[in-house]
């Protein structure tokens, strides 16, 4: 990733500033005038649907915005507007996407596919958590800033509680749990860190934030543990063996023969695959961004995707799901389609 061209000095940029002064007082350049549409409404949204189902998401783009600039209150102004939010998910502009959802759900909130903006939204934000130079780097999501992934989370449950039946609840769903592990993983790896510092009260704070908040997720025998651990550490010895006995009968492989709690195999137990697959599987993987889960199955796959799977990223309406395939000439969203 090349970096931003800002580093220049006083100097030049002076003269660069002087330079422009001069070439604008000798060199008036004429403003631009928009002169108005260049095609129909109709003209720009088959132009736009064409380039979508060819992966040109700018010139799709472009259409699409002509659509909203020059036909406001046209047939195709709300589609075009869910389309866009398509087409920029796909280049990769997430803060426009957020922006676009947010606008769309504030104009149109009785739109019958607005529940499509508010998962857009949420999809948007936990992709933000994704973006840059954390791809190319091996700092484990838990060192991450996860500020994005709570706003996603927060975005799915405001989603499901809006559109319980939506043909996307079922992936916000899935993405919520994600996310759930993803949070109690950074907050594991923050109690590891005050336990490393004797902050035995910081650590045993982290650990029931993860009870409380995420019970069903992989660092739940990891976060019992380390309050067990911590209590004993701060000489509440009472409330200390209260853990240990929940450890006893729900995961007794973590307390030694001595009665003192095992660590080092409760945070074998919540290894990086187990977190990544949500308990499924073991150890040493990386988890799948939206866009790679795409990639993965664009790859696997020579045949038009359904509606569902591109309006989904992916993610859902393959062939184990009951969902046709959009005409090329279709719009994601037909004005008559309920």
């Amino acid at each position: 990733m090349s970096l931003p061209r800002y580093k220049v000095t006083m100097l030049a940029l002076s003269l660069g500033l002087a330079a422009t002064f001069v070439g604008c007082s000798s060199n008036p350049k004429k403003d631009v005038v928009d002169t108005g549409p260049k095609s129909t409404e109709q003209s720009y949204f088959d132009k736009a649907q064409k380039a979508l189902d060819r992966g040109q998401y700018s010139d799709a783009a472009q259409s699409l915005e002509a659509i909203e600039t020059y036909y406001p209150t046209g047939q195709y102004t709300q589609q075009a507007q869910l389309d866009l939010l398509y087409a920029r998910f796909q280049q990769k502009d997430y803060e426009a996407v957020i922006a676009l959802a947010d606008r769309f759900i504030r104009l149109n909130p009785q739109h019958p596919n607005v529940d499509y903006a508010y998962y857009v939204r949420g999809v948007a934000n936990m992709e933000q958590n994704y973006d840059g130079l954390i791809r190319y780097t091996s700092l484990q999501q838990a060192h991450r800033d996860v500020s994005y992934l709570k706003v996603a989370y927060q975005n799915f449950v405001d989603f499901i509680r809006r559109f319980p039946s939506s043909q996307y609840a079922v992936d916000a769903a899935q993405r919520m749990k994600f996310i759930g592990q993803e949070l109690a993983e950074s907050e594991m790896n923050a109690a590891r860190f005050n336990l490393k510092r004797k902050a035995w009260l910081a650590a045993v704070e982290r650990g029931q934030w993860v009870m409380e908040h995420f019970p069903q997720t992989p660092q739940v025998p990891e976060a019992l543990a380390t309050i067990a651990y911590g209590y004993d550490k701060l000489g509440d010895k009472a409330t200390s063996q209260q853990y240990v006995e929940v450890l006893k009968l729900n995961y007794p492989h973590l307390v030694k023969s001595n009665g003192e709690v095992d660590l080092r195999a409760a945070r074998k137990d919540g290894s990086w695959l187990n977190r990544a697959t949500l308990g499924i599987l073991g150890r040493e993987a990386r988890s799948q961004t939206t866009a790679e889960v795409s990639a993965e199955q664009s790859d696997n796959t020579n045949t038009q995707p359904g509606l569902l799977n591109r309006l989904s990223f992916g993610l859902l309406g393959n062939k184990d799901h009951n969902v046709e395939s959009a005409p090329a000439n279709e719009s994601m969203y037909d004005p008559q389609r309920q």
